[in-house]
């Protein structure tokens, strides 16, 4: 059976953008909401876009993240730690979380090239201690700006993928190559998701300055593959 992976919050920009970057390359998504109707109504729109191929269902947060054998966390920071609280008993053991969370200050009113303090240090960070035992975890696509992924064009950037365990981090550089025009790159441990959750506070500006909309990253010298 295909395995499923679960969008929650992926009635956003960013989560769409995701959503239908991965039907496009074959994934059956579920797109998870607050709201199962919004869920819905963002599946049929994506469905339209993707064609007949796309396999997209819309529902609620809850029911993606128990049907789901890989999930995609792309709700405000504001918001994560509250939604992860009411999903931990939902998850099956042996599912693979990614979290895309990226702590700015404009979640909170502040502006969107500031980052606030996390306590434990990164977004990711904060997941991982609100995750049940059983469940894995990697920090990727912080660095993809939403209109990017929306669009069709090859996406020009390397995504850095960081985590503790290993088949999260593989799992997750495999749907970062699905994206045209990426490379995935291991990032290392979890606790450097501190960094590449900055470098967007960074990209932002770099947007506002030179007015544009997809600034992204690129490392020299390394290895294609």
């Amino acid at each position: 059976m295909a395995r499923k992976i679960a969008i929650v919050g992926g009635t956003g920009a960013e989560g769409s953008g995701l959503a239908y970057r991965l039907a496009k390359a074959g994934e059956h998504i579920l797109i998870g909401s607050r709201d199962a109707a919004r869920a819905q109504e963002t599946a049929r729109l994506l469905r339209e876009r993707v064609g007949s191929e796309g396999q997209i269902e819309g529902m609620d947060n809850a029911s993606a993240a128990a049907a789901c054998d890989i999930a995609i966390l792309t709700v405000h920071f504001s918001g994560a730690a509250a939604l992860l609280k009411q999903l931990k008993s939902r998850w099956k053991p042996g599912t693979i979380v990614i979290d895309t969370t990226v702590p700015l200050a404009a979640t909170v009113g502040g502006a969107a090239t500031r980052m606030l303090g996390v306590w434990q240090g990164s977004a990711a960070e904060q997941t991982k201690e609100l995750l049940p035992a059983g469940v894995s975890l990697a920090a990727t696509f912080q660095n993809l700006g939403a209109e990017v992924l929306s669009g069709d064009e090859p996406v020009d950037c390397d995504v850095l993928v960081c985590s503790d365990d290993e088949k999260a981090k593989q799992a997750a550089s495999e749907l970062v190559a699905k994206i045209p025009g990426t490379r995935a790159l291991n990032g290392g441990k979890l606790e450097n998701a501190r960094i590449v959750e900055s470098l967007t506070a960074l990209l932002i500006g770099l947007n506002m300055r030179y007015k544009v909309h997809g600034a992204g990253i690129r490392f020299t010298w390394l290895p294609v593959k």
